[in-house]
Parts: structure tokens; sequence; C-alpha cells
């Protein structure tokens, strides 16, 4: 309990609606886990694994029609439609109320309400924002209690405000068609309903972290995103941190957590984040960022020793696992992880062998680990203050069109650069390979207002600012005419950051291009890799024809924002043309 008045009569309020059986304040206490833990094993939420091998972690299956976060399913509700811009679904408070409220009517009768305060960012920093969820999930408490600092530390930070993000969870009966995730950006209000899904469940991640986070950072002149943050230290103990924005399948956690290769000896690489930063102007006159998080949440399948040995050391102990499959020996197993066992348990519990023809995992199974266990965790990602960001990486799988890396010419040509890049699609994703996906800054289904209106924040965040970080892109996924990869990836992608941090301090050689800036020959460090110098001239290639299309294609995805689109991206468009020839 609190003696909080705003908070203790919104519970009031929301108990009478959801009419629960009983009323729990949790405290984030280790008895508190362990007494909700044991409740989940015995009903059969949580299957215990092996104890040895994976010491005081769990299996979670959830329903099969409850698997992934529903984009259909999630709204914005704004007064005015046109202030949840056209890449958002939209539906006024007043509808959304009328016909998502009663919903809630007693829908919490037989079961119990958990109030659960957690805490985004630091204890004591200026970043950090308290949000307090009302769930009917034990398994959403022990997510949220590694996700976020939760309990009576969010209760501390708080103290008598009546400052907090709202937000109400109920599984309801997990019909899809009655499934809503609801953000009420004026109001610092979440509903969600019919889903346990952690992304439409963990109210304190892409919910309040990034869609009510978004609209009050433009409000306060800050910066909520979809990034990881790396630092990158050199042989003499100097580091750079980087912020960096990826769709989904270009590898942002595997860049989060990269470990170095030998041939890139005395450096090191240190884990901030690796999903969501929020980014504030410190006394320097520099961007600082913290990681507002406690926890990854990962897509277990394909995270393996070989792609990102630091993930499986963060989730080898304390962990919570979602629909992966269960081995006899009582260790979790996804595709892409080890050779697959002769016989397992599917991710729905039924028996599964390698010639079932099906996935054993589901594609989008998670896991969810303390970010204190991962072995790269910087000691300064929980720095109240940040860490100062030097450089904005923006990424995307391109096969033919982008270049390994590059750099823009300024700030607002960095802000066109991320407001139209792209990835494409891979077959596993969608049975189609190459549809181009606009996902600027990687913030298409987290933004909470109008696109155009973040854009118009991006550039006034560096409007007349002179130590702004440097904006470049990346691409691991350029190919060849037969469709392999040109470029190693992996470790070896530190090369691509060690060219970007030169870059910041004036020593690497670029050449000039009509989209950025490139690397120069022999300005990136290629010691120890088989890559010929005809490789390089594919990696680094500007088709200019081919950049004319993409052009095209971003001036389709620019209208449908009309004339709420900043002039200023048309302008870096029309000169993108220009230097284009046309």
């Amino acid at each position: 309990m609190t003696t909080n008045r705003a908070l203790n009569d919104w519970i009031d309020e929301i108990a009478r609606l959801t009419k629960p059986d009983r009323v729990v304040w949790c405290d984030g206490s280790e008895n508190e886990n362990r007494t909700l833990i044991e409740q989940m094993i015995a009903d059969g939420t949580l299957i215990e694994l092996n104890p040895q091998r994976y010491p005081n972690c769990y299996l979670h299956r959830s329903d099969p029609r409850d698997v992934a976060r529903t984009e259909q399913s999630t709204f914005i509700c704004t007064p005015k439609r046109e202030d949840a811009g056209p890449t958002n679904n939209w539906m006024s408070p007043e509808e959304t109320r009328r016909k998502v409220g009663p919903l809630f009517d007693g829908i919490m009768r037989g079961r119990t309400m958990y109030v659960v305060p957690y805490l985004m960012g630091p204890p004591g920093s200026p970043f950090s924002s308290v949000g307090v969820e009302v769930t009917d999930s034990p398994y959403v408490v022990a997510n949220m209690r590694i996700m976020t600092r939760m309990g009576t530390v969010a209760l501390e930070h708080l103290g008598a405000s009546g400052e907090f993000v709202k937000g109400l969870h109920a599984l309801g009966d997990l019909d899809p068609a009655r499934r809503y995730i609801c953000h009420f950006p004026e109001e610092r209000l979440i509903w969600s309903i019919n889903s346990g899904y952690g992304g439409n469940a963990l109210l304190g991640k892409k919910c309040h972290a990034l869609r009510i986070a978004s609209a009050q950072a433009r409000d306060e002149g800050w910066m909520a995103e979809h990034m990881m943050i790396v630092g990158i230290e050199d042989p003499s103990g100097n580091v750079t941190y980087i912020a960096g924005a990826f769709p989904s399948a270009c590898g942002k956690t595997n860049l989060a957590m990269l470990v170095p290769p030998p041939s890139q000896k005395g450096f090191k690489v240190w884990t901030v984040g690796d999903d969501i930063a929020w980014l504030r102007f410190g006394p320097d006159g520099r961007l600082w960022a913290v990681n507002p998080e406690t926890g990854f949440f990962g897509v277990a399948p394909g995270t393996s020793e070989k792609t990102n040995p630091n993930a499986m050391a963060a989730l080898s102990r304390n962990s919570i696992f979602t629909n992966v499959a269960l081995t006899p020996e009582g260790t979790p197993w996804w595709e892409g992880m080890s050779p697959p066992p002769p016989t397992a348990t599917d991710w729905q519990g039924q028996p599964w062998t390698p010639s079932s023809g099906r996935k054993a995992a589901h594609p989008n199974a998670r896991y969810t680990a303390p970010a204190r266990q991962c072995p790269s965790i910087s000691p300064h990602w929980e720095d109240p203050q940040g860490v100062p960001i030097s450089a904005i990486i923006f990424g995307g799988r391109r096969a033919r069109l982008a270049p390994l890396v590059y750099q823009s010419f300024n700030w607002q040509h960095g802000v066109f650069i991320g407001a139209s890049m792209a990835s494409e699609t891979t077959a596993a994703a969608t049975g189609k390979v190459g549809v181009v996906r606009r996902d600027p800054m990687a913030m298409i289904p987290f933004c909470g207002y109008n696109m155009a209106d973040y854009f118009r924040h991006w550039l006034e965040m560096g409007a007349g600012r002179d130590k702004m970080p440097m904006i470049f892109h990346v691409n691991w996924f350029r190919t060849d005419e037969d469709g392999n990869f040109l470029w190693p990836g992996f470790g070896e992608n530190l090369r691509v950051l060690r060219w970007i941090i030169d870059r910041v301090n004036g020593r690497a050689a670029a050449v000039e291009t009509p989209i950025g800036f490139v690397p120069a020959p022999d300005s990136l460090d290629l010691t120890g890799l088989n890559i010929s110098t005809e490789t390089m001239n594919k990696l680094l290639f500007i088709d200019r024809e081919a950049w004319r299309e993409e052009a095209r294609s971003v001036a389709e995805f620019f209208n449908r924002f009309e004339d709420r689109l900043p002039a200023e991206l048309w302008e870096e468009h029309r000169q993108l043309l220009a230097r284009l020839g046309g």
C-alpha cells in the first residue's frame, strides 16, 4: 500500500470496475516472487526447467491465439484522428471508453488483482518515469519484475506525486476479436485486454517506454526511441557510445551484445541496452541516453552460442521462457540454438521430432532475462545521467541497394535517412522475399502520435546545436547475384563501428556520394578478412538508377502524411534527386 492519494484513488476506481476477489500490492521482493512462481507451477502456468542446467528458470506456454503483438488491435486514442497519423490505428477516447470500457466491468471476478508499481530508468535519474500496471496475470508480474525496477523502489521514486503512467491489463478470455491495446497519450493511460503476450501485456515495455513516452518526450523536449545502446572501448581505454535503430530481423540485439573477434584485439563492447533508449540533453549540450529497462525480452529462435553468446549466458539462469520447446532433460530448445534433440515437446505441449514437419518453438518464442546477467553489460548501464551518445545508426536489410555503411551530410540529412529507412522481408517472415517495408527510425509500430510530427521533433532537437551525434546507416545484408552475403557480419561488424567512431573523431577518410559519405579505400580495417577489393567495391557501390527508384518509393511514403510532413524532408528528397541526376 501507499499513502499516495492519487494512486490509491485510481486503484480503488479500477477495483470497483474489475471486481477482483482480492487486491495484492506488489513490493518486488524475492519472497513475493517465490510465492508467485510456486503458485504458477502448481496451476500449470509455469513449468520448472532443469535446476542444474537452468537454475531458477521456467517455461510458459501461451494460448496459440496469443503469441505476438497484434498491431491491428493496437490503438492510439487521441481526440483528433490526424494527431495519431496515417501509420497508427486510431480510436477517439470517447469511442474507446464506450466500446472497450465495458469489457473491463467485472472481468477480474474470481481472480486476484495485482498492483505493480514499476520504475523505468535508474533510481534518482532525471530520465526515470514511474508507471503502475494493474493486472490479473501473475505471469505478467513475474516478467515485469525482470524487465523493470518493480515494487517499493518505484513507490519511493513516486512519493506523493500524481504523475505516473496508468496501465490497466486484464487477461479476459483471450478472444482476438475483442483484443484491444489502447493508448491515451494525453492522459498517460494504457488499456490492454484479452491478451497475455509480453508486448501486449508487459505495459512498461512498448506501451509505456515507447508509445506513451514518445508523446511525453515530444511535449517535454527529449526522445524515446526504439534503439539499442552500446559502448565501444578501444585498446587505450576510451569508450564511445552509439545508439542504433533497426527493424526486426536486422541484428539489433546481436549488435548490442557483440563479441569482438580475435582480429580486433584490445577492443571491448559494452552493452547498455538492447531495445529502448531515452535521450536527453546533458549540461554539456550533448545527448545522453539511458536504457529504461532492467531485462531483455528477446526472440529466442536464431539465438545461439554462435550468433549471440552473451545473450545465451544472460538467459542461462533466473529467466522465463515463453513458447519454446522442452527437451527430455528439462532444458529449453529452439530452432537455431543447437543441433535439434532427437525428441522434444513442442511449444504447444505436443510430442515433436525433427521429422515432424513443424517448428518445435514458435517463431516468436521469447526469453525474459535480467540484464545484469549479460557478460558484456556496461559498468555504466545504470548511471542516473546515462551515457553520452556520439553516433546514431540506422539499419535495414537491403540485398542490393544500401551500401555497407554511409554517413549523413548533417543532422537534417540524417533525419531524412531515418525517416525514409526501410527493410526487405525474408521468406521466413512472410513467404515473400524482398518486399520493402518502410519503418522510419524502426518506430512505425511504436510511435504514439503522428509520425510527421515525430520527424519534426527530430529536426527540432538538432536545430542550432553543434554537439548532436553524427548519423550513419548500415546494411549487413548486401548480397551478390547468387544471394550470398558479401559481408561476414556478427563480430566483424565491429570493424564498421570502428570506422564510424573514427569518423566521429575526425580520423577516417571518406568519399562523398549522392547518398552520403562512404568509407574511402583502405579506411576500413580488413586485416585478416578474406574480402577482395572487388567485393568491397560491391559492398560500397551506389547504383544511381536503383536509388532513383528508391527516391520515388520514399516520395510515395512521404505523401501519406500530406501537408503535415516537414518541408525540410521534402527539401532533402529534392537534393537527393539532384545529386542522383534525376
